[in-house]
């Protein structure tokens, strides 16, 4: 997990220092520094006017630009004359850009391997109708009002077309959210309380809603148990300790109840009813990949169909974001519960290394970082943004003192909101 954060957030780190570096030196302005980590100093050389340096902490980075007020605080030139290459002699509408250069460059990355990934692996889906069996919930959802074996017709008294839209930012984080839910041959509607999002991120998020569905077995583990008793793939197991089971999810509970013991095993081979004795470990599971059954589609897209995609992909991350800073504001959502840090990030890349999913999670969060960036406040690209602008409004440019201190509050702020998140992440993860 660490190792896919480090890699990942290195990446984006150093594509966002690259944005502010190239508009830098478009408009002719000195960059003295491109550094990608932070010290102490693992490699360092300098090429021509910039020394490019990575270093031993990877959790950051930052661009060191002549006569400008950065969280570096060195203002050893600002009280001489303003030199041609400097940040501050610079039109202000050229140091906007050079401001915006990070956030832009970080939207085209998330742009791109959006795109990329779209173009390359298309897009599975489920299709709502053929979630022919219904759903089954947690108790997140059963307090709710969802049932087991509900049929989800609708989001927000729309037709839902594709499965995966119950998960749909749309309907979870809208004021008036609500499912449609076939029941008993009756529609009802199920509306989704504010605080949903605190109730998913106290419990169990995966099995909030999740189709019934048959299963056969994929692969067995060599030298699992499941390989121990003979399971084979294309079997189909019909009971666990003389339980009947038909969907994966009904396997998983009879395996978790036998937690230890060693279990008889019913399994259709074909034409034939075989009985396996099998153990469970401690886990609740024996040890082999499921084939889940109900029919999927694969929407494919070529080069340049794949490109307003991947915007869509990508801006709808920005778009969930602010919807979630909404409900924060709203007091619908706690702050200790919808923000993360480096464990909690880490965590959503998983144990295993997945190249699809690697991706996309870095996709995701070069759309966060320059979300985040664009946040107004001082320190960040956000907060020079808004200064920026005034000046190019007003005609009036914000005295050095005053941006070197917006620049000193900016930084508490920062280390601050740092601090709250990675000591939420510690008590979310150890203590919870």
């Amino acid at each position: 997990m660490a190792g896919q954060l480090i890699l990942g957030l290195t990446i984006l780190v150093g594509i966002h220092e690259l944005g502010h570096m190239l508009t830098a030196k478009w408009f002719g302005m000195r960059v003295e520094k491109y550094a990608i980590g932070f010290p102490p100093t693992l490699v360092s050389k300098k090429i021509g006017e910039t020394e490019y340096m990575i270093g031993l902490i990877p959790l950051g980075g930052f661009v060191k630009i002549s006569g400008m007020i950065d969280e570096s605080l060195d203002t050893a030139t600002m009280d001489q004359e303003p030199q041609p290459w400097e940040f501050r002699a610079k039109p202000a509408w050229q140091r906007l850009i050079v401001m915006m250069g990070g956030i832009i460059f970080n939207v085209i990355t998330g742009i791109i391997i959006f795109a990329v990934l779209t173009y390359t692996y298309g897009e599975s889906y489920l299709l709502a109708k053929d979630v022919k069996y219904g759903i089954v919930t947690n108790e997140i959802g059963e307090s709710m009002g969802l049932r087991e074996g509900d049929k989800i017709v609708g989001i927000n008294g729309k037709p839902l077309v594709e499965f995966n839209d119950v998960y749909s930012p749309e309907v979870l984080l809208d004021k008036n959210g609500s499912y449609t839910v076939e029941r008993d041959g009756q529609q009802v509607t199920v509306p989704v309380p504010a605080d949903l999002i605190d109730k998913l991120a106290d419990g169990d998020r995966m099995g909030f809603i999740m189709q019934r569905e048959p299963f056969a077995v994929e692969t067995v583990k060599a030298k699992s148990p499941a390989d121990i008793a003979g399971l084979q793939p294309g079997d189909r197991i019909t009971q666990v300790g003389g339980q009947p089971v038909q969907f994966f999810h009904e396997l998983q509970q009879e395996l978790q109840k036998q937690k230890g013991k060693t279990v008889p095993l019913t399994v259709a081979r074909g034409d034939e009813q075989l009985t396996l004795k099998t153990a469970v470990e401690e886990d609740g599971t024996i040890g082999f990949y499921p084939k889940m059954l109900l029919p999927r589609a694969t929407r494919e897209y070529g080069v340049l169909a794949s490109i307003p995609v991947g915007a869509e992909k990508a801006f709808g991350v920005i778009t969930t974001n602010i919807k979630g800073f909404a409900k924060i504001f709203r007091r619908e959502v706690s702050a200790s519960k919808a923000l993360s840090g480096p464990i909690g990030i880490a965590q959503i890349f998983g144990g295993n290394f997945s190249w699809i999913n690697f991706w996309a999670i870095t996709a995701m969060l070069s759309m966060v970082l320059a979300f985040m960036n664009f946040l107004p406040i001082p320190a960040l690209d956000g907060g020079h943004v808004v200064f920026l602008t005034y000046e190019i409004i007003s005609g009036r440019k914000p005295s050095d003192t005053f941006l070197e201190n917006a620049q000193k509050v900016g930084m508490v702020l920062l280390l601050g909101l740092m601090g709250f998140a990675i000591f939420n992440d510690v008590i979310k993860t150890f203590f919870n």
